[in-house]
């Protein structure tokens, strides 16, 4: 069954902070859910935990780290599923019941099968 990666987008919170507890119990709900379909699943530490590498030139060239997020933005990639679905529609079905998809966003991507 073809398996589609769906990016959770929302606001750049610490997701184990108290005030995050009712909303991070509806991911939950969502997981118990869609069992059948969830293949994977991981919330992200916030964007001030990125390091965004940069290597100079081409391969092998000066590798450069900056602290922080790539980009500044509203919503930052948060999480992820990995879903199992019959098709592209399943899974943004599926990927409608999500959280992030009614205050942020959910960007839903085929997966490539590798051989």
């Amino acid at each position: 069954m073809p398996q589609y990666l769906a990016l959770t987008y929302t606001a750049d919170v610490d997701w184990w902070a108290p005030e995050q507890a009712s909303e991070l119990a509806e991911y939950r709900q969502f997981a118990v859910d869609n069992a059948d379909s969830i293949r994977a699943s991981a919330v992200l530490h916030p964007t001030s935990t990125a390091t965004v590498v940069r290597v100079e030139g081409a391969r092998g060239g000066n590798v450069v780290t900056t602290d922080g997020p790539y980009a500044e933005t509203k919503e930052a990639l948060t999480g992820y599923y990995l879903l199992e679905a019959a098709d592209l529609e399943e899974a943004v079905a599926i990927s409608s019941e999500l959280p992030a998809a009614w205050g942020g966003a959910v960007e839903v991507r085929p997966v490539i099968a590798s051989k």
